[in-house]
């Protein structure tokens, strides 16, 4: 008996720096890990991706003129599409067994026109509908997904992240090295990242606050609020950095502060965790689902309650033992252990489980 062909997307790697591009590169590592045999699997990736140069897989690269490639071949039994923004659209696969992973659709909680969000929602159902099964990474997610497709909730279940344990480098220092003790968050400088309510947390210490990401034209937003506190000095947005500085910055910081309010899942709370850091978050979206009582928390963004909520959550994580159990709770996040829910997934799939 043949073994059943996988076609995994990561296409979405094309784009450095961000989540879905971690994703993918730890995913993908972690089922060629897990594999051991079980299925013929293949890669569908963006040219300009390396990772899977050296490595034992199959691999299809998209091209403009060839993007439909798999439409009719019959060869490939089951297509993974790894996030509901690959090259590869489901409706135009008219073989094999069809499942889609879905990391968030946050855009129903963003300021958007009804025009807007009809044709929003449009689109995903146009990926969401042709899929055997569907796959959101938090429950919170889930929620979302069947709040507006409730059809589809015999086939949907929740398999959540992996989180990588970064390491630093023995001596490597960041391309920004900050010179008093820090506050660390990262993510796209976008409005959805709420990071123009951080400066308020650096009012009456001398912390520094370092953001790292993308840089968008919000990033005047966060200066605007630095320079209203007077902290404008202390505020440094340093743009994309390297996995290496990002460690560093993890294992350095004081405390990881992420006011996010559109998250799907929230990977950079559980990699600060990793190193035994504080983590303060906001109790939108995902975030107490995924960071649980491991986390503080903002309930607010009154500069006055942001403040209260970080000085108690500062004393207490100095009296003891919460490092150990940040690490815990991140643990619970394994690559190794999500890749081998998508491997019975993909059995049970085949199998008409």
């Amino acid at each position: 008996m043949s073994t059943s062909k996988i076609l995994v997307t990561l296409d979405s790697m094309r784009y450095p720096n961000t989540g879905l591009y971690y994703f993918g590169r730890s995913l993908g590592e972690a089922l060629l890990r897990k594999n051991d045999g079980q299925f013929d699997l293949h890669f569908f990736l963006h040219p300009n991706t390396s990772e899977f140069d050296a490595v034992d897989v199959k691999k299809q690269y998209f091209k403009k003129y060839n993007k439909f490639f798999y439409v009719n071949n019959k060869n490939i039994n089951l297509f993974h599409f790894t996030d509901q923004h690959s090259r590869l659209k489901p409706k135009k696969v008219k073989s094999g067994k069809k499942i889609m992973t879905i990391h968030d659709i946050n855009q129903v909680h963003e300021n958007q026109t009804a025009k807007q969000l009809k044709l929003y929602l449009k689109k995903l159902g146009e990926r969401i509908y042709p899929c055997e099964k569907i796959i959101t990474i938090s429950h919170f997610a889930a929620n979302d997904v069947l709040t507006y497709f409730p059809d589809v909730a015999d086939k949907i279940s929740v398999i959540y992240n992996g989180a990588d344990k970064l390491e630093v480098p023995p001596g490597h220092q960041p391309a920004f090295k900050p010179q008093k003790p820090f506050l660390f968050s990262i993510g796209i400088v976008a409005e959805k990242k709420n990071f123009h309510v951080l400066p308020a947390l650096l009012a009456g210490n001398d912390y520094e606050l370092i953001i790292s990401g993308i840089l968008t034209p919000y990033k005047d937003v966060i200066i605007a609020n630095a320079k209203k506190f007077g902290v404008e000095e202390r505020v440094k947005l340093t743009g994309p950095i390297s996995e290496n500085d990002r460690a560093w910055y993890y294992e350095n910081c004081e405390a990881f502060v992420f006011p996010s309010i559109a998250e799907g899942f929230g990977l950079p709370v559980i990699e600060a965790m990793h190193f035994g850091k504080p983590v303060f978050a906001s109790t939108s979206t995902s975030l107490p689902e995924v960071a649980g009582d491991a986390a503080y928390y903002f309930n607010t963004f009154d500069p006055d309650d942001m403040q209260t909520s970080f000085n108690n959550g500062m004393h207490h994580f100095s009296n003891g033992g919460q490092a150990a159990k940040a690490i815990l709770h991140a643990n619970k996040y394994n690559w190794d252990k999500t890749a081998q829910q998508y491997l019975q997934l993909y059995h049970n799939c085949l199998h008409n489980k």
